[in-house]
């Protein structure tokens, strides 16, 4: 069995990891809904098998209508790639509320609606993929980062006993935990950085690139091809996991 035909939905699917994901399951002939709150960016980016919409992950509403639409257009969902998240630091002091919900919001709440719409239609056929776009910070945490880490880890938590609600049937939910990956992320953080820290953006970048391990920043394309993976049949015994790619251990 191979996965010529499916459809995807990959949010988050304009940019950076998603971007990466959605382009490597439509080159397999994968039919793939790209999600993001700017249609513009979607539109702009979409290639062959590449159908963009509007999507708010932050709206349970709009999330189960968009999705309904999708699935409407092109057949049940049978891969769930919920990557969709914002990566932004404050130190514990300065974390304030509004701050934590804005965080959880979109990286967590909307993790959540995202697969429990996907679920809908993927239980009416016999096979899925469930990946959730960690973080290495959701492994070990980060510093000046808690709200962030915080997410990532509940992301983890919950592909993990979703993994277990489905066992022995066949749907596996696993997680992916990028370190720091060469995407307009990074470009963002390294601004706000130097700001912060009252460096130079090349500084700033480097404290990134030194986080991962092996001393340099991730290709989105590393991601990608380990959530291809991840859809493959011979993937099938890794359930509730987490796949850290992060240049070496933590």
């Amino acid at each position: 069995m191979d996965i010529k035909g499916k459809h995807a939905l990959v949010t988050g699917g304009g940019t950076g990891i998603g971007l990466a994901i959605a382009r490597a399951l439509a080159a397999q002939g994968v039919q793939v809904t790209i999600t993001g709150r700017r249609l513009e960016v979607l539109e702009k980016v979409a290639g062959p098998n590449m159908f963009p919409a509007a999507m708010d992950v932050t709206d349970d509403i709009q999330v189960a209508a968009v999705i309904d639409q999708a699935v409407a257009q092109r057949g049940p969902i049978q891969i769930c790639i919920a990557n969709a998240g914002i990566a932004e630091g404050r130190k514990l002091h300065k974390t304030d509320t509004e701050f934590w919900r804005r965080i959880m919001a979109t990286n967590l709440d909307g993790c959540f609606y995202t697969i429990r719409e996907s679920l809908r239609s993927m239980l009416t056929t016999d096979w899925g993929r469930v990946i959730a776009i960690s973080s290495i910070a959701g492994v070990r945490g980060a510093p000046g980062a808690g709200a962030y880490a915080t997410s990532k880890h509940g992301v983890i938590g919950m592909i993990r006993s979703f993994a277990e609600d489905f066992m022995g049937e066949p749907y596996t939910f696993n997680s992916i935990c990028p370190g720091y990956v060469d995407t307009p992320i990074v470009t963002r953080n390294t601004d706000a950085i130097a700001q912060r820290a009252g460096i130079s953006e090349e500084e700033a970048r480097q404290m990134m690139v030194k986080m991962n391990r092996h001393k340099r920043l991730i290709a989105p394309e590393e991601v990608a091809a380990a959530a291809l993976w991840l859809c493959h049949p011979v993937s099938e015994s890794s359930n509730g996991q987490e796949i850290q790619i992060a240049g070496g251990q933590v």
